[in-house]
Formats: C-alpha cells, structure tokens, sequence
C-alpha cells in the first residue's frame, strides 16, 4: 500500500511539474517579444546647434517640433558673435552651428586651420546700406562716416554693395574679396572704418552710413526691405549654412536635421515672417 501510494504520488508530481513549464513557456515567449520590440525604438538624439538669435535660432525653433517627433531633440544654443559657434563646434561643445554663409566659413577654415564642412545650404539674407541721418547716397556729404564688418568676407561684400550703388570703385576683378586698400576712386572721401559685425547697429545713430548683416539688422529692429538705402538682390551668391565637423556630417540625426530646414514648410515659414528681408535658398 504505501509503495503504490507513494509511487502515485510522484507520478502526480511529475505532471504537475510538467504542466507548470507548459504554463511558463509563454510567458517567457513574451518576455522576449517585449524587449526586442523595445530594442527596435531608437532612443532619442540630441543634436546641440549654435545659432544667431535672428533668423537662425527662429528658424530652428520652427523645426524643433517635427524633429522631436522623428526621434531628435534639437538643442538651441544662441550667440551674438560670429567665432564662438565654430571655435565651439570645432572643440565638440556643440554637433552644428547655423549663422553663416560659404565664404566666411571657408575664410575661418583658412584662419584657423580649421575643417569645418557644409551641410546644407537654406536661406539668404540680402547684405544692407542703412542710416539715420541721409535718405539718400546723393545726401551722402563729402567725409561722411561709413562704418562696414571688420571680418574679410563681409568687409569685402559691403565694398562690392558700396561700388554697385556708385559710392567708390574698386580695383578690377577683386569682387566680393575687395579690401579699403582696392579703392581706387573715393569721390566724396567717405571716411570707411570697418567694426565687427555684431556692433554695427549701435553705432549706427553715430556714423552716416552703416552696411550691416541682416540677422544683425533685424535684431536690432531694422526692417532690410523698408528701411535699408539700398540692398543685395536675391541673387546673393551668400547663402546660410548648416555647418557641423567631418565626423558627424552624415550622421542621421543631422541629416534629418538638414532635411527638416529645406521643407516647404520653412520656405513659407521665411515668407511669411520674414516678407522679402530673408529669402529662402532651396
């Protein structure tokens, strides 16, 4: 008796251990399911591009939502210069930077030994002549005060804007690479000195003319179409740039930050905002 009892005893044992591997086995099924669909979502990127506040940190602003929604989250660091955003970029600081044109970045490159690349080409902002004092360059006098960019690519752009409105002359063929030491006729003696970038509209109230960037314009309340005495057309050869390093150009998450500046939706973005002042390049 007790060994028959015993030996249906653990037979009843058996089955049941069986039955409970029967009942494990899908769970452990699951379990794995769960955790490569979880392997399969990306997890989120965070790209950090140096911006000027106006139009560049705007227009990123714009983007940063449907960024997020693609799995990248779009950092915004703002700056009031032209050097830190790519001193900063070069060391790693930031992924990107979003202020300037192709010829300021290749003379940087040059300066500094540099090898910063473009990524994407997205807007224009036409280069302006603008002043407090003349409505007019015939109003200009004899030694008026003329203030452009102390940088060489846009020093060079304002003498070749200043000679296309007849205010002086430049040596034949130097173009847009044009320095105070190529003016070969200054009729009216205009007193030119070249400042950085970023101060041209607080000295504007100074001086009697000022050929100033436009992001600097319209940070500074300007309105390039309204108020500037004369102005680049939209042919501007100075497209922005969305400008990272070598080694994460391709990356995804820059392109798909790239991709995101030329929609549809940014170029009417810029028009709408922006009425003529900045002009979309793609």
């Amino acid at each position: 008796m007790k060994k028959t009892s015993f030996a249906v005893v653990a037979l009843m044992l058996m089955f049941a251990l069986a039955a409970c591997g029967q009942e494990k086995a899908p769970e452990n099924n699951g379990a794995e399911v769960n955790q490569g669909a979880g392997e399969e979502t990306p997890a989120e990127v965070t790209l950090k591009v140096g911006a000027s506040p106006v139009p560049h940190a705007k227009i990123l602003e714009y983007v940063k939502p449907m960024l997020k929604e693609q799995g990248v989250n779009l950092e915004i660091i703002e700056f009031n210069d032209y050097v830190q955003p790519n001193t900063q970029l070069y060391e790693k600081q930031i992924d990107a930077n979003f202020f300037q044109h192709t010829p300021y970045l290749e003379q940087f490159n040059a300066d500094k030994g540099y090898d910063l690349v473009n990524v994407a080409g997205v807007h224009i902002e036409p280069f302006g002549a603008y002043s407090k004092k003349v409505k007019t360059t015939e109003e200009l006098k004899e030694g008026a005060k003329v203030v452009i960019p102390n940088d060489p690519s846009n020093g060079g752009r304002a003498l070749a804007l200043m000679a296309a409105n007849g205010l002086i002359t430049l040596k034949e063929g130097v173009g847009v690479n044009g320095t105070v030491a190529d003016i070969v006729d200054n009729s009216k003696k205009l007193d030119i000195r070249e400042v950085e970038a970023a101060t041209l509209p607080r000295v504007l109230d100074e001086v009697d003319l000022a050929l100033i960037n436009t992001n600097y314009a319209l940070e500074a309340g300007l309105v390039p179409t309204t108020d500037a005495l004369f102005i680049e057309g939209n042919d501007s050869p100075y497209v922005n740039i969305l400008v990272s390093r070598p080694d994460n150009k391709d990356s995804e998450a820059m392109q798909k930050l790239a991709n995101a500046l030329r929609t549809e939706e940014v170029k009417q973005f810029i028009e709408e905002e922006y009425k003529g002042a900045i002009v979309a390049a793609f």
